[in-house]
């Protein structure tokens, strides 16, 4: 149930493969499961993945399983793997069939270079870890790059990979988790260790 509209949520799915990042989701994964959002794992087949962190991931279900109307969300973390080999360029495709349905992905570090080379960055305003990064990927969305800590543009999410909570803010302000001064709040908290936050939200019962 979504806690913030009272209705049954779909899933949200987090992909998962082999160097993914592991710091780079855990905010926004552990705060939409606590608000009501079931987090399935999706990995190019259902064999267990391993993090950089050397966790074992078991995948809920393999990508080819994958339909855009079956999710909320789509997560695309980073992952030597976007900049190293081509193995990860399903995950783009499937990006840009959730995108063609209207359903939102959220894409941070390695991942923003795997949408680039689709060519899903090349018309939406977006970030990533520097400019150049992207640049490299020879794609033709230079001139949509914005300096920022994240950002939104329609269903897609960006982020850079020092930006882990930012990254979670735009997720939960896109999926009506939070909104306003309870976002801020939120955000505050957890990106600036900002103890006044804690009443606003204990407030909210967003805790």
């Amino acid at each position: 149930m979504n806690a913030t509209t009272g209705r049954p949520g779909k899933h949200v799915h987090l992909a998962v493969y082999d160097t993914l990042a592991d710091w780079e989701t855990g905010h926004a994964t552990a705060q939409l499961a606590r608000t009501g959002h079931e987090i399935r794992t999706v990995g190019p087949t259902t064999a267990p993945v391993r993090s950089t962190g050397g966790l074992r991931i078991r995948p809920d279900l393999a990508l080819d399983d994958l339909r855009p109307e079956d999710s909320a969300l789509l997560i695309l973390p980073g992952a030597d793997l976007w900049d190293t080999t081509d193995d990860l360029a399903p995950f783009a495709r499937t990006a840009r069939a959730f995108l063609d349905a209207g359903v939102p992905v959220a894409a941070i570090c390695g991942a923003t270079a795997g949408l680039a080379r689709e060519g899903l960055l090349d018309d939406r305003d977006h970030t990533s870890a520097v400019s150049f990064y992207l640049a490299a990927t020879g794609y033709a969305g230079g001139g949509r790059y914005v300096e920022a800590d994240a950002v939104t543009d329609g269903p897609l999410v960006t982020a850079g990979p020092t930006e882990p909570v930012a990254f979670a803010r735009e997720i939960l302000r896109l999926l009506g988790v939070y909104e306003g001064e309870v976002l801020d709040a939120w955000y505050r908290l957890f990106h600036d260790s900002d103890t006044a936050a804690y009443a606003v939200l204990e407030k909210a019962g967003a805790l």
